[in-house]
């Protein structure tokens, strides 16, 4: 890490301790600022990410059973979140291995790692503070059974790490967080500004501080950025501002990745919170509205259906809420949700099928497994994002 690249600013600096088993440059980040005086850019940009997250939580309140899209927006957000730690795994293949163990691969693992680690977040986060207790749980969920369980899952680091290109050291890293025996304090630090019962700054400032604070330390070997991500919709449920996890910010930082990494890295070499802040709560909008569009498609969908089996006295009706959950359905998993029998399931596929709800997509694997898809759900939760360019800054 080169330390000319970097100016001593009110978010820390880049440091080197002489005669230290590590001596060498590293950055040391200074205590979260606990308020700030934004530009008028930023401003604009909290207005309408606050307008758009308002509209998004406005609407989960007002959807009798929210489940039916938390489902489908939490797989969104564990997939774009894990893919940028370079998992390669798609919808689809999350999907297929929810309704059919077979279809399951490392990468559907991890994935489903992420989803088990954001439930125990909730959970934990309604009965608990946001402690450093929390975070090593959910670490240690994230990171169980998969790739990077050999990175100490559940355990802060004890060795220095460092961010850059293959093979690179200290000295020609992009970034080097700060030293093992710094962690503590830093954490306890950042644990006291997310947990201030008043905090000075706007929620989504304060999201964006805790998200920027939590990777600049980098308190694992692996997982930091999962962990941080999965932080954020935890803490907008906290403040209140956002009462069902909806929100799938991961998309947008997939799609902007490089821009993503040089907003965070762009506060601790120039001290510029202002660009971070504005990527930050552009992504919020964009997510947000993005969110509210996709809800509406989804609900307009299931009423159609709802409406078209409204006078069927079977399960059908109940077929049609388990669709929009997960729109890949199999005999067994049919069986598993409605609990119903082998050819009770069979019956109400097949009728499925006759209203044009599901289609086949053939058999598959040992024993001839047939799979049917609702394509129109299908269609919409994976339907790619259209991203509007953020807004030149002054």
């Amino acid at each position: 890490m080169d330390p000319s690249d970097f100016i001593d600013s009110q978010f820390g600096a880049a440091v080197r301790r002489p005669g230290d088993r590590w001596a060498f440059t590293h950055y040391q980040p200074k205590p979260i600022p606990r308020s700030l005086t934004l530009p008028m850019h930023v401003v604009m940009a909290l207005s309408e990410a606050d307008t758009a997250l308002g509209n998004l939580a406005g609407l989960s309140t007002l959807i009798t059973d929210p489940s039916t899209l938390i489902g489908p927006y939490l797989r969104r957000e564990a997939l774009a979140s894990s893919r940028i730690e370079g998992t390669q795994a798609s919808l689809s293949d999350l999907l297929q291995a929810e309704v059919d163990a077979q279809a399951g691969s490392d990468d559907v693992d991890e994935v489903r790692r992420y989803l088990d680690a954001t439930d125990l977040a909730y959970r934990l986060s309604a009965e608990l503070p946001i402690t450093q207790r929390l975070i090593l749980e959910v670490h240690e969920t994230l990171l169980r059974g998969v790739r990077g369980e050999e990175k100490n899952p559940g355990a802060f680091r004890l060795t220095p790490v460092w961010v850059g290109h293959a093979g690179a050291t200290p000295e020609t890293a992009t970034y080097v967080p700060p030293l093992p025996d710094e962690i503590g304090a830093l954490l306890t630090d950042w644990e006291r500004f997310v947990n201030e019962p008043a905090p000075t700054l706007p929620v989504l400032v304060h999201a964006a501080m805790m998200h920027y604070q939590f990777e600049t330390i980098h308190p694992f070997l692996d997982g930091n950025g999962r962990i941080g991500r999965l932080l954020i919709n935890v803490i907008l449920k906290e403040r209140g501002r956002l009462p069902h996890p909806l929100l799938y910010l991961s998309s947008y930082f997939e799609a902007h990745r490089q821009e993503y990494y040089a907003a965070l890295q762009g506060v601790r070499e120039r001290g510029d919170i202002d660009s971070w802040l504005h990527f930050f709560l552009h992504a919020v909008t964009e997510q947000a509205n993005d969110g509210v569009a996709r809800s509406k498609r989804l609900i307009g969908i299931r009423e159609g259906y709802r409406a078209r089996v409204a006078q069927d006295r079977s399960r059908l009706p109940a077929l049609v809420e388990l669709i929009v959950h997960n729109p890949f359905l199999t005999v067994r998993s049919v069986q598993a949700a409605l609990e119903v029998t082998n050819q009770g399931a069979r019956n109400l596929i097949r009728r499925a099928e006759d209203q044009g709800f599901v289609r086949s997509l053939g058999t598959f694997g040992r024993g001839g497994r047939e799979t049917w898809l609702a394509q129109e759900v299908f269609d919409v939760l994976e339907a790619p994002m259209l991203y509007a360019d953020p807004p030149a800054l002054d």
